[in-house]
């Protein structure tokens, strides 16, 4: 499929059963709109080439899908700009919490009111950042269909978002309650939680790490692939490709580990059977609640780790562009924003200098 420009407005040419076709997209030829051609018009006419619908909607007055059948054509235009995980993320989003109440309903017949208890419901059960999650990708197949014009507006412009709400709530541990845990769970992971409070380092990237990623010589860990659902990607960000200090209190605990694996181990933090963890679902249900319930410590989740070990080396003192650095943050700024609060201020009298 060609796309050209004829007279200030972009055509597309085609060939379908050996036959030539050229239409126009009744669009002005702007960089933006070449880019609105490319990534979702085109894919969409494909799409619907595949599956007989194209020539049946330019000879026909094609009945308004339901929002299934709409939402295979969206997922089809916004495949090969997603990650992979976010597409299956998406897609698990969408069979759970969107199909069962608006699948077979048409699109036209989906109204602000529908989505405003259907998000009520929600409420009562899921936190305001899932529904938000859930909205995003019912929101762009809506988006989609408005781009067809199948629909005049999205319902969604009317349906206010949950308010936000602090998902994570920081609650720091405090240096006994660290050296504790890291004690009561059994030794082959006493070296997952030590990594974990003294680096800041994500839990998938925790368990995505391999002996190789040791530097024993510089003293640091090399962050460069991360463990999600079963699957090995990149680090999150581009910033949280690094490598990160071996700092004193951590070398003990990662020299013991490497004494009690197996030389043939390729990951640091493997099962039983030799394999990686597909995620931290287990570690966090066999080894880390059951060391809190042990110890009488108020349950948080393993991403506590990473808010433990930035808010100790703050509050302690800690250069701030060491610490973002070690959790990856894109700068200083950014650590600064979630943990500023931490920085302890010394009354002092400031400008001295001046007198």
């Amino acid at each position: 499929m060609t796309l050209t420009s004829r007279n200030g407005k972009l055509w597309i040419t085609f060939y379908h059963q050996s036959n030539r076709y050229r239409r126009s997209l009744e669009l002005d030829d702007t960089k933006k709109n070449r880019k609105l051609a490319t990534q979702q018009i085109i894919p969409e006419i494909v799409y619907k080439l595949n599956h007989g619908m194209f020539f049946k909607s330019e000879s026909t007055i094609e009945e308004v899908p339901t929002l299934n059948k709409f939402s295979e054509i969206s997922f089809e235009i916004h495949k090969h700009e997603r990650r992979e995980l976010t597409q299956e993320s998406y897609l698990r989003k969408y069979e759970q919490y969107i199909k069962p109440y608006f699948g077979s309903k048409r699109l036209d017949s989906i109204k602000p009111s529908h989505l405003a208890q259907w998000q009520n419901k929600l409420m009562e059960t899921r936190s305001s950042k899932t529904i938000k999650n859930i909205r995003t990708v019912f929101q762009t197949i809506l988006e989609d269909a408005m781009m067809d014009d199948i629909i005049k507006i999205n319902p969604f412009a009317r349906v206010k978002s949950p308010k936000s709400e602090e998902v994570r709530k920081k609650k720091p541990f405090n240096k006994e309650e660290i050296f504790n845990i890291i004690s009561t769970v059994i030794e082959a992971m006493q070296c997952f939680f030590a990594i974990g409070f003294f680096t800041g380092m994500r839990t998938g990237e925790i368990i995505g790490l391999k002996w190789e990623d040791i530097d024993w010589g510089e003293r640091i860990i090399k962050v460069r692939r991360s463990r999600r659902q079963g699957t090995e990607t990149k680090p999150k960000t581009k910033s949280s490709i690094r490598d990160v200090e071996i700092i004193d209190v951590l070398l003990p605990y990662l020299v013991k580990h490497r004494e009690i694996t197996k030389s043939s181990n390729v990951y640091i933090f493997e099962t039983s059977r030799g394999k990686p963890f597909n995620t931290t679902e287990k570690i966090s249900v066999w080894y880390w609640r059951t060391a809190l319930e042990k110890l009488g410590i108020e349950y948080r989740n393993l991403y506590q780790m990473r808010h433990t070990f930035a808010s100790m080396m703050i509050s302690h003192g800690e250069d701030i562009l060491w610490v973002s650095h070690m959790l990856g943050h894109k700068d200083s700024s950014m650590t600064l924003q979630v943990y500023a609060r931490y920085i302890k201020r010394k009354d002092k009298k400031r400008a001295t200098f001046l007198l």
